[in-house]
């Protein structure tokens, strides 16, 4: 643990235990949702699910870097991940993105996928909201993972047909937010 960065947190005002477990319970969500997006990518088929794969893949790697990034700043603070996978596949800050009844239904896949990070955007939100001109490290982490979440999101979205983003998808470099915290 790195004491003074507890100790300057603290002096904040910040409710350590709370932006702990904040951060706890998005690493879960990142790590479950890794896993969850591997069966999703593993499903993604056909004509139509083929063109979907190479951005589910994208998604998937980064929120695994997510998962990488969020452990040393919990740690940081103090915190631990549990002990047992179970556990904390259980605080996850999302729901599972399980794979749909119908696993060739490409809109209900595309459903899953925009959901899952629609509750990461709201999540890293919230955090940066709670640490925002308060614990620098902590916002520019979560800040980071929230540039990353939306345009996550907006590729989903647009394939739902929800209307242009601006956004485009990546060509070659994961990460390009959160690398920086993973060096």
């Amino acid at each position: 643990m790195a004491r003074v960065a507890r100790e300057t947190v603290q002096k904040t005002g910040i409710d350590l235990d709370q932006l702990v477990e904040l951060l706890v319970n998005n690493a879960a969500a990142e790590l479950t949702t890794f896993y969850y997006y591997t069966i999703l990518r593993v499903n993604l088929i056909g004509l139509e699910g083929e063109g979907i794969k190479e951005i589910a893949e994208t998604a998937r790697i980064e929120d695994r870097n997510h998962f990488e990034a969020l452990v040393p700043r919990i740690y940081e603070l103090g915190g631990n991940l549990p002990g047992n996978m179970k556990d904390f596949h259980d605080i996850s800050a999302c729901p599972p993105a399980n794979l749909p009844q119908d696993p060739t239904d490409i809109k209900a896949m595309l459903t899953v996928l925009v959901d899952a990070e629609r509750c990461a955007v709201h999540g890293y939100t919230n955090i940066c909201n709670l640490t925002a001109g308060k614990d620098h490290r902590t916002y520019d982490l979560a800040g980071a993972i929230l540039n990353e979440e939306i345009e996550h999101e907006s590729w989903f979205s647009e394939f739902l047909g929800e209307g242009p983003s601006g956004h485009f998808m990546r060509r070659g470099d994961t990460s390009p937010f959160v690398s920086k915290f993973l060096r």
